[in-house]
Order: structure tokens, then sequence, then C-alpha cells
């Protein structure tokens, strides 16, 4: 198994981020694996495969660059850059460390992704800038149409990843990460099932950042080590929450959905991330269904998390059989 050696500081001083450079390399792995995770997943990648596909049937250079750069086992690292650690930075500021990778770098990192020798058409020296190009095409055409609500969604997980830290400490928050991570003890973190040579990432920095897709990696950059890790369970769904007639005539149709979203918990950065309803009107709903008994509020850490009561669990159960 793979693992890192994490000291007590660097665990301590390790932050969530977002990055739409992260985003979209994800979105690129989705796009060349050709298969989805969800229904969501699947509308996406209906409406954008088949200009995926045509765009590279027209490049067979930047086709080959991919299939050799992205392996089921191994990301070549010019492609994963490990994100700057800044919250929100701007997707061509971070794309600036992919056009930047020296080129012989490059083919260095194609070898260990193919594990072989680089393709003769790959000995070139403009990969890193085929890469991006195909990187800010992804961006333009397929993420940054929908990046409000996507970065809606990365922000409500990491609400949500925050309140799990600190309900159960980094135990709890890094086993539902990543399939084949947890935490070993003794500053070990298991970050995959293959039998790679431990790290020490001593005098280091630790990020963590979600991505929407049902995808995930590893990646560092001189300083800088990343988990990438796909949003969890719901909140990568697109699909809206099925809604009883008889639940949303009583409730209300906009309150019914947040009620029944409500199973678990959940804060109201991720009930707007969820609904798409506006701040405002979440918290209306919140306001009327707490002052009804049909929902409880309860601190977790620095986040305010709401879920059903037993009498909220009794009318959903009643109204949806």
């Amino acid at each position: 198994m793979g693992w890192w050696q994490i000291s007590t500081d660097t665990l301590a001083e390790s932050r969530f981020v977002v990055s739409a450079l992260s985003e979209t390399t994800a979105c690129l792995i989705v796009l060349a694996k050709g298969t989805a995770a969800h229904p969501g997943e699947r509308q996406w990648l209906a409406a954008h495969l088949p200009a995926y596909r045509a765009r590279l049937a027209g490049d067979p250079i930047t086709a080959l660059l991919v299939r050799s750069a992205l392996r089921p086992r191994y990301l070549a690292d010019f492609v994963t850059p490990a994100p700057t650690g800044e919250m929100n930075p701007a997707f061509h500021d971070e794309l600036v460390q992919v056009r930047e990778w020296p080129a012989d770098q490059v083919h260095k990192d194609l070898e260990v992704a193919l594990d072989g020798p680089v393709p003769d058409r790959l000995h070139r020296p403009d990969l890193a800038e085929r890469i991006a190009d195909l990187l800010e095409w992804i961006w333009t055409t397929a993420v940054r149409p929908d990046w409000d609500r996507r970065r809606r969604i990365i922000e409500a997980d990491i609400v949500a990843r925050t309140g799990l830290l600190g309900q159960g400490g980094w135990v709890t928050a890094l086993g539902t990460m990543s399939p084949g991570m947890r935490w070993l003890g003794e500053g070990r973190l298991q970050t995959n099932q293959y039998d790679y040579p431990p790290r020490d990432l001593a005098g280091k920095r630790l990020l963590f950042v979600p991505v929407t897709p049902v995808v995930g990696w590893l990646c560092w950059t001189a300083d800088r080590y990343a988990v990438i890790y796909p949003c969890s369970g719901v909140l990568a769904e697109r699909d809206p929450v099925p809604v009883s007639d008889a639940l949303g005539a009583l409730l209300g149709p906009a309150r019914a959905r947040v009620l029944v979203l409500l199973d678990t918990p959940k804060s109201t950065t991720q009930l707007v991330a969820l609904t798409g309803q506006g701040l405002g009107s979440v918290g209306r709903h919140l306001k009327i269904l707490l002052d009804a008994s049909l929902i409880r509020r309860r601190r977790a850490g620095r986040s305010v998390l709401y879920d059903r009561t037993p009498a909220g669990e009794v009318l959903v159960a009643a109204q949806t059989r």
C-alpha cells in the first residue's frame, strides 16, 4: 500500500481548497474514460463527449498524449500539478503551472506514467502546451458555464467534511474521503492500495481538494502535496431528490425538498448547493421547519447542521408511502 508520513504540524496546518483547474482536470479524466458514475454525470457526458472526441479526432498528437498521460494507475505529473493553496484562484492563474512545465520533465513524467518508453510521435517540445490548451477548451465549453453550481457543491462538501473533522477527527474525515484511504495512526496516512514507496511530508503543505466528478488522485509540486477527492454522495448528483405530491402540497415543493434532503445532517450552504435556491429562501424554509419541530439544529465545529426530528421522519415517511 502507498502511505504518507504526516507530522502533527503538517496535519494541523492542512486546509481544504477550491481549485477550478482540478475540477477541469477531473472532467478531462471523465471524458477520457467515457463512462459516468451517476445519472447527472451521464447527462454531462452526453452533452460534451461528442465534441471532445471530435476535437481529439482532429488532433491525433493530443489524443495520443492524453492516452499516454492518463493511465489507470498513474497520472503524469505535468497534467496534475498541486493546487496553489489559495481558496479560489482564477483558472488561468492555475493553468500557468501546466503551460510552463519544462519539456524534458514532461517526457520523464510520461515515462513514469507509461512505465516504459515514450512513443516517438511524442518526442516534441509542445506537449505541456497541448494539454494546457485542451484543459482550457474543456474549462471554457464544459465547466465554466456551470462553475457557480459546481463551486457551491464543492464548498458544501468542504463544510460537511469540516463537520466530520469536528465530530470524529481526522480518522473519520479521511476514512470517507476516497477508496483505499484511511488513517493508520502514528502519523501515517494510507493513500491507496498500490505498493508505492512512502513519502515524508515534513515541512510540506497538505491540501485537500474536492471535485464534483467521481474521480480522485494524489499530486505534489515542490513544497505542496494534495489529495484530490470526489464530493460525497448526494452532493455530486444533479438529479433532484424526489418529493411526493402529497408532501409538496402540504409544505410547498421547495420547503418539502429541504425537509427530504435533511435525512442526514446538512448545512445551509449544502442545502443551497443541492436545491439551487437562494440563501434567503433556504433560511426561511429552515426557520419554518424549526418552528414546526420538524427539524433540529446543532453545531459541529464552526458549522451549523440541520437534520430531521422524529416528527419530521414520521411526516416524510407518511407522505411518501
